[in-house]
């Protein structure tokens, strides 16, 4: 089987995304298992060259996408509406070489949402964009690394929105999640769902949004197959994850999950979009403006998101041979 073809947005050029890819891309290993299609701007990449060049290796591939102008110098650690706009080129450019088959997954480096809202677009985050790319009317954020994973009901929405659940969302989350664990597993995962108050609500004291809503859900998770409990206090269920009693965390809301996550690997924990066509992961952290252009920045979350794309992508190539060899042994 050949190795995946794997595209990889540079993020906002005046953030670290150029010099954690240039970084990750040093490691001899890394490059081995998959080819690579760096998508960006020639002039991001000098902004970091002196430090860290592209290998020379048939393997590593750059798309120039000519969002910026080549005479001008990246001011690194500046939010501009330019560099906002150049970010979501590369991002829609590596969707769309997914789409058409020319890679077999992406890697996002971070950008950032309020220099894309300057360049005069409605964004709300890599996930939500690459889903509208895709066509996609549902998709949801998991955060995975080897010690725990956690897949988020709502994302980038405000905290008084995301308090509106609704029971079919919730299952629906419960589904795209386990699904994705059974990929990494290689069996069906154990899912604890948070509540959304404190201790749960403990029996309606403070909130009857767990009674009411989340508690229908994952009765109608167990229905449907699922190795769900809760809801569970949400002030216990991580450590409870991280002792090996659940794979998976479902949690109701963006820092809900995020907060213990990045507490308990932060270099490690991969972000992985669900519910789309194709498969994107990214890293869990953002442009860090205040270190970009001085050598600074930690590469190990970015070569753990690249990684995990690699896994994913050939998983899914090697099912697809799978049912190519028995569909061809079919018609002998």
């Amino acid at each position: 089987m050949s190795l995946p073809r794997i595209a990889v947005s540079i993020g906002d050029p005046a953030g670290v995304g150029a010099e954690i890819i240039l970084k990750a891309l040093a490691n001899r290993d890394l490059i081995e298992i998959a080819e690579w299609i760096v998508v960006g701007d020639d002039a991001a990449l000098k902004a970091v060259a002196p430090h860290y060049r592209l290998h020379a290796d048939p393997r590593i591939r750059f798309a120039e996408i000519g969002a910026l102008d080549s005479a001008q110098p990246v001011r690194l650690g500046e939010l501009a509406a330019e560099y906002g706009a150049a970010a979501i080129r590369y991002v829609r450019a590596a969707t769309e070489m997914c789409l058409a088959g020319e890679a077999d997954a992406m890697v996002t480096a971070p950008l950032n949402k309020e220099a894309v809202v300057l360049s005069g677009q409605s964004f709300s985050g890599h996930t939500e964009y690459i889903a509208h790319l895709c066509g996609a009317t549902v998709s949801r954020m998991l955060l995975a690394s080897d010690k725990l994973a956690t897949v988020h009901v709502s994302t980038h929405i405000a905290l008084e929105q995301a308090c509106n659940l609704d029971r079919k969302h919730i299952v629906r989350t419960i589904e795209l999640g386990a699904e994705a664990m059974r990929l990494m597993l290689g069996r069906s995962p154990h899912i604890g769902v948070c509540g959304l108050n404190p201790h749960a609500g403990e029996h309606n004291l403070f909130g009857r949004q767990d009674s009411e809503v989340i508690a229908p859900a994952v009765e109608e998770a167990k229905r449907l197959g699922f190795d769900c409990s809760g809801p569970h206090s949400p002030d216990a269920i991580f450590i409870r994850g991280v002792r090996k009693e659940f794979d998976l965390i479902v949690a109701m809301y963006h820092d809900q999950g995020h907060i213990p996550m990045k507490l308990i690997d932060f270099e490690e924990t991969v972000n992985i979009s669900l519910g789309i066509p194709i498969i994107r992961t990214s890293v869990d952290h953002g442009t860090a403006f205040d270190i970009a252009g001085q050598d600074r920045a930690d590469c190990r979350n970015m070569r753990a998101a690249m990684r995990m794309a690699v896994k994913m992508a050939s998983g899914r190539l090697h099912s697809a041979a799978a049912e190519h060899a028995a569909a061809t042994q079919g018609v002998r």
